[in-house]
């Protein structure tokens, strides 16, 4: 039995659609006001204000009526901040770690120890780029058995140490290939999962772009899990949904619907604890204002946490998942 894309999501895509052209008309007015004004030194600044302003209103009312497939779009942008620069940017004096010590160092994911405003932190995230070419060195994102076996190393080297783990989740999913099958990706993961319920230190994620089936929850059980407002989180990203389900991925918008993916639905879940809000307009706008959010989220955990003796913490951490969910007789 199929299922048809709701009839709001329908009309709330008709009318993003619309405010789109509208804003892509606005930019090209506004564009050709600079133009005039460079060329016969006329002030429009005036006129170029109230356009500019038109089209603030026009993205704010995209935003409150976005559909689940216009959120999954949100978090795949481009030019959203990647995982890997969000490490980067909060980190001071990053230093990487290469290989899981089994197979290879696997470039989709990154993982190193680094500091956190004078705390020492291991972080784990993986790896996407802002272009073809990038995307192809690091596949687009999604890690083989090996990534998640080295991310677990790096966290297994800060129970050791006893430094926090800092995950940062933009994935789609983990690689689904044959190759990555062969070397037991479902072990791998599987195994991330049980050892993170029991860590010995602190562990903070945060999802900020595409929060993608097993390849994100490989790195994503913590003792607090926040989520910035324009990612999504899912068991399936939309297009396998739509493919295993209807055997026709193109029919994903329908999935994304159904899928419940969006932070204001996962919060209502009980799955994240917190909402990170994004720059207007989305963090790709925005990228250094969107890392300060999440660094302003992370400061009182990081100070927090680790204050809590271990076997309290594991213990809260145990009790937090065997809370999610319920059932019906």
């Amino acid at each position: 039995m199929t299922r048809a894309l709701p009839e709001r999501d329908r009309a709330a895509e008709a009318r993003a659609a619309e405010m789109e052209t509208q804003i892509a008309g606005i930019q090209r007015e506004i564009d050709a006001l600079r133009r005039r004004g460079e060329k016969d030194r006329q002030d429009v600044a005036e006129q170029i204000r109230a356009l500019e302003a038109r089209g603030g209103e026009l993205r704010e009312a995209m935003l409150a009526i976005r559909t689940a497939w216009q959120a999954v779009a949100m978090a795949r942008h481009p030019q959203r901040p990647k995982a890997q620069e969000f490490v980067r940017a909060l980190l001071d004096e990053f230093t990487e770690l290469h290989g899981d010590r089994l197979f290879r160092d696997d470039p989709a994911m990154l993982t190193g120890l680094g500091w956190f405003e004078g705390q020492p932190v291991v972080a784990v995230a993986p790896c996407k780029g802002k272009d073809t070419r990038e995307n192809i060195a690091c596949n687009f994102g999604m890690p083989y058995p090996e990534g998640y076996r080295k991310a677990l190393r790096a966290m297994r080297l800060a129970e050791k140490f006893g430094y926090p783990v800092l995950s940062i989740v933009d994935t789609p999913a983990a690689f689904p290939g044959d190759a990555a099958e062969e070397r037991g990706q479902a072990e791998a993961i599987a195994r991330n999962i049980a050892e993170m319920t029991r860590l010995r230190v602190p562990v903070l994620v945060v999802i900020t772009g595409e929060g993608g089936s097993g390849g994100a929850l490989a790195i994503a059980v913590g003792d607090e899990v926040l989520m910035m407002e324009h990612a999504v989180y899912t068991v399936i990203p939309p297009e396998g949904c739509a493919a295993i389900l209807w055997h026709d991925a193109g029919r994903a918008r329908e999935a994304a619907s159904a899928l419940r993916l969006t932070a204001q639905e996962i919060a209502a879940l009980g799955v994240v604890d917190e909402i990170l809000p994004e720059p207007h307009g989305g963090a790709h706008l925005d990228p250094q204002a969107a890392i300060a959010a999440v660094r302003e989220a992370l400061r009182p955990r990081m100070q927090a946490l680790p204050r809590l003796p271990v076997d309290e913490l594991v213990r809260r951490r145990y009790a937090k998942y065997r809370s999610m969910g319920y059932y019906k007789e």
